[in-house]
């Protein structure tokens, strides 16, 4: 990690507390992932390509995608909101 990124946090996604699939961990940093096409890329208008975010394991480093709802990202001294399970 780079040395002004923030400490990984609790996600939820449709408001249900969010682990990694592959580890079990619930703490993860995030950023944007572009959703790569080969058109795009073969006519070199990769920038237009859409665009997804990344959830990135604290502990095995798994990159999670999500498009359309997004999951929401929680310090970790906030916690999970009320009925996150």
């Amino acid at each position: 990690m780079g040395l002004f990124e923030e400490k990984p946090k609790l996600a939820t996604v449709l408001g249900r507390a969010f682990r990694c699939l592959v580890c079990g961990h619930a703490r993860f940093s995030s950023r944007e992932v572009k959703l790569n096409s080969t058109g795009a890329e073969l006519f070199n208008v990769a920038w237009a390509n859409q665009s997804a975010m990344g959830l990135i394991c604290a502990r095995c480093g798994y990159v999670h995608e999500f498009t359309g709802n997004r999951p929401e990202l929680w310090k970790e001294k906030d916690g999970y909101p009320e009925g996150a399970d």
